[in-house]
């Protein structure tokens, strides 16, 4: 623990009230912005998440839909139609969406972290906080694999969903 210096100490040092109040000032305002990064690297996961979930919706309703109709189109019920193309094209654009999702996430991180780098360099902000890797970035990216795995099975009519 550091001992807080006298009134003489800081005559002899040439720190005045005013002095130490500014250091204290620039300390609070640097660890404020070293923070507002991690605040802004939650909202990009939270961005994220909402991405996910939007996209997981419309793999999980196309690929139902999907197989709704293939159900029925085997029992002779009804005959191949635009349902089943409609499945389709959800489960595509569940997929398209989660891709954008992903890239945009990715563009948005590297450029946060060359931003913080950048602020670092120029001494506008110490300490070096952790970027762990984003379980919400590596989540999409497992639900992107799911839904063109199910894709692939579908349009070719190869795997478990064929």
């Amino acid at each position: 623990m550091q001992a807080i210096p006298t009134a003489d100490e800081d005559l002899k040092t040439g720190i005045t009230a005013k002095r130490r109040s500014e250091e204290m000032s620039v300390e609070l305002a640097e660890r404020r912005t070293g923070m507002s990064f991690q605040r802004t690297r939650m909202s990009a996961d939270r961005t994220l998440m909402s991405i996910i979930r939007t996209s997981l919706s419309l793999i999980g309703f196309g690929f139902t839909i999907f197989q709704f109709f293939k159900k029925l189109q085997e029992a002779d019920v009804v005959r191949q139609g635009a349902a089943r193309h409609f499945g389709t094209s959800l489960l595509i654009l569940g997929c398209l969406m989660l891709t954008g999702g992903i890239g945009y996430h990715a563009a948005f991180m590297l450029e946060l972290r060359k931003t913080r780098a950048r602020m670092r360099e120029e001494g506008l902000i110490h300490g070096e906080s952790a970027y762990p890797a984003s379980l919400t970035l590596m989540t999409a990216v497992l639900l992107l694999v799911l839904g063109l795995i199910a894709f692939v099975s579908i349009a070719f009519h190869v795997g478990p969903f064929g």
